[in-house]
C-alpha cells in the first residue's frame, strides 16, 4: 500500500505540481533504474528540496529510497514521526552522533539502512543555506561512504528552490528551479576528508554544467 501512495504522491501529484506550478526542469534519472541501490547527495536550500528529489528519480524506485532527515524537526510527535516514515519515506536520526547508544548514532542509522537494501538521499550540508549559496559539507557522507565503499553515489544538483520556498517561509511561489544528476561513481578514497573533496568537486562540476545550460 505505500509504495503505491508513494508513486502517486510523488510521480504524478508532486511532479505535476512542481512542473506545472513551481516550474522546476528535471533532468534525466532514468540510469539509476539500473542500479540496485546508490546514495542521492544534493545541495539543500529548500523543504522543496525533497520532494523535488523523490519526485525526480523513476516511480518504480520510489519507495525504496529514504530521504534522511531530522529527528527533532520531522518527528518532534509519534504522529509526526508516523507521517514522515509513511509519506516521505524517511530515514528519521539525530543531529549528532551518540556513541554511547550505537542504535540512536545517525552514522549507524544511514549505514543500518543500506545494509537493509535502501537507497539513501543525503544533504551534505546537514541543513538549509541561502538560497543559491553552498555551505561547507559536513562530515556524515564521507562516515558512511568510507564504511560502505562498494555503494555508489550520485550527485544532484539544484537552483531556484531556495528562491521558490526560501528558508523559514512555508509559501511556495512560482520561479524558474531546474534539478540535474552528475554521474554515478564510488568513492576513491576511504578518508573522510576525500570523499568530501570529491563530492564537492561533483557539485562545482555540476553547477558549471547548470549554468552552460542557462
Amino acid at each position: 500500500m505505500q509504495k503505491l501512495i508513494l508513486q502517486l504522491i510523488y510521480s504524478i501529484f508532486i511532479r505535476g505540481f512542481l512542473k506545472l506550478i513551481v516550474g522546476v526542469k528535471f533532468g534525466d534519472s532514468k540510469f539509476l533504474l539500473n542500479e540496485e541501490q546508490f546514495i542521492i547527495v544534493a545541495n539543500h536550500n529548500s523543504h522543496l528540496d525533497t520532494m523535488s528529489l523523490m519526485a525526480s528519480v523513476p516511480r518504480q524506485l520510489i519507495h525504496k529510497i529514504k530521504p534522511v532527515a531530522a529527528q527533532d524537526h520531522f518527528g518532534k510527535t509519534k504522529l509526526q514521526e508516523k507521517f514522515s516514515n509513511f509519506f516521505i519515506n524517511s530515514l528519521l536520526i539525530p543531529r549528532k552522533r551518540d556513541k554511547e547508544n550505537p542504535d540512536n548514532d545517525p552514522i549507524n542509522k544511514m549505514v543500518r539502512a543500506l545494509e537493509n537494501g535502501s537507497s539513501l538521499i543525503l544533504f551534505p550540508e546537514g541543513t538549509r543555506g541561502e538560497p543559491e549559496k553552498e555551505q561547507p559539507l559536513k562530515p556524515g557522507i564521507g562516515l558512511v561512504l568510507s564504511q560502505r565503499p562498494d555503494i555508489k553515489y550520485v550527485p544532484a544538483y539544484m537552483t531556484g528552490m531556495g528562491k521558490a520556498m526560501p528558508k523559514g517561509d512555508n509559501l511556495i511561489v512560482p520561479t524558474s528551479a531546474t534539478l540535474i544528476y552528475g554521474q554515478l561513481a564510488k568513492i576513491k578514497t576511504t578518508e573522510v576528508d576525500g570523499i568530501l573533496k570529491q563530492i564537492e568537486n561533483d557539485f562545482i562540476e555540476l553547477k558549471k554544467k547548470n549554468n552552460a545550460y542557462h
